[in-house]
């Protein structure tokens, strides 16, 4: 059986490491960027409980060395910019487990290392077909090292390649993109706060807001969050550091110290629309499977996006896995399976983030929003999205 896995990410690396375990498959997992480089993968992240958990039960010594790469991320906190705080949870109240704060680059690393030989890189995907005589198989084309390969009778193709996924499109077509009318920025910095910034904090002034949290080795990922018309741009000119530092005034010393941070690096920033897009575990006519941003781009609030990632790979290795051994070989079956597991899991973890972005909109009360995610309602979803991970091998 031969599977082929577009994209090493978070989603195409777990896969790749599981499947090409399983005796009598041939994996190849094919990857644009050169090895080693993990340039583009330049801001931290945090990971939820949710996924530890997934990959603690799939792949244990995985998560093992994810976790020694990482900080842990123990507490959640929201204050107002001038140091009020509005909320300060552990999520050992709400989990079963830490998460985990990092690089992305440092993630890709550790995720790449782990998969193998299974990955091919410098690998630029020319074209993405069905077989001929047999529609349900793929043909993928690409070029490497400046020679084109192409592979046929490929049983299964497992699209991992992000938001704006190549094989989604031409197999399924262009996902809906829904805007939520804000704007959000990533940046990484060195550490020079001296403590000041830790475990995982957001700050608001009105429904702007300031997100930070301290990565290995010794530096701050810091994300600024503000309302805008849903289908505009950014404006440039909200871009810059008198309106950012207008933004999120008056500070406190850890806001002060952000926004400071932010001004000098403006140019270093990277900005986005809020959005998200439908879910799509699987397509209509032909073995593809997709997986991460692929099946599902969700607004980044909950800090779900490479999180759903791993919980996406976890389940679908989990349960090709036992199929496999099971000696059950229809890949039909096994979509949807995995599609069955997903669908409605994901569906509540993207209202749920989308609920939450509800103190960034234009308008908003950022002060009762957040008091109110104190309250037992917020607090039992939250039980429900860091532990209900749903896995086939879960006992």
């Amino acid at each position: 059986m031969r599977i082929a896995i577009i994209g090493a990410g978070v989603a195409g690396c777990v896969m790749a490491r599981s499947l090409s375990r399983l005796a009598g498959l041939e994996v190849i997992c094919l990857e644009r960027v050169a090895q080693g480089d993990h340039s583009e993968a330049g801001t931290g992240l945090n990971v939820g409980p949710n996924a530890v958990k997934a990959l603690k039960l799939v792949d244990p010594a995985l998560a093992t060395t994810i976790t020694q790469a990482s900080f842990v991320w123990a507490n959640w906190r929201i204050s107002l910019t001038d140091g009020t705080e509005l909320f300060n949870l552990p999520l050992v109240d709400v989990a079963d487990s830490a998460g985990w704060r990092i690089r992305w680059s440092e993630l890709y690393r550790v995720l790449r290392e782990a998969a193998g030989p299974s990955v091919r890189y410098g690998c630029d995907v020319t074209d993405i077909g069905r077989e001929g005589s047999d529609h349900r198989k793929l043909t993928v084309a690409w070029t490497q090292d400046g020679r084109a390969n192409r592979i046929g009778g490929i049983d299964l193709l497992i699209a991992a390649d992000g938001r704006y996924s190549r094989v989604r499109r031409v197999i399924s077509g262009e996902p809906k993109i829904s805007y939520t009318g804000v704007a959000v920025s990533r940046l990484l910095v060195s550490d020079t706060s001296n403590g000041l910034i830790d475990d995982y904090e957001q700050w608001f002034n009105g429904p702007n807001r300031l997100l930070a949290f301290r990565v290995p080795p010794h530096h701050i990922y810091i994300a600024c969050a503000f309302p805008i018309p849903i289908e505009a741009e950014i404006p440039s000119h909200l871009k810059t550091p008198d309106a950012l530092r207008a933004a999120y005034t008056p500070p406190s010393s850890q806001a002060r110290w952000l926004i400071d941070n932010v001004c000098a690096n403006v140019a270093d920033t990277h900005w986005a629309r809020m959005q998200e897009h439908d879910v799509l575990y699987r397509a209509a006519d032909c073995n593809v499977l997709y997986l991460g941003d692929a099946a599902h781009g969700m607004v980044p609030t909950l800090g779900q996006g490479a999180t759903q990632a791993i919980e996406d790979a976890a389940t679908a290795a989990a349960l090709i896995r036992r199929r496999h051994e099971e000696g059950k070989r229809c890949i039909e079956d096994w979509l949807a399976e995995v599609e069955a597991l997903r669908n409605d899991r994901m569906r509540f973890v993207m209202q749920f983030s989308l609920e939450a972005t509800d103190t960034m909109l234009k308008g908003a009360d950022p002060v009762s929003g957040s008091r109110r995610k104190n309250e037992a309602p917020f607090r039992q979803r939250l039980r429900s999205l860091y532990n209900d991970v749903g896995l086939p091998l879960q006992p």
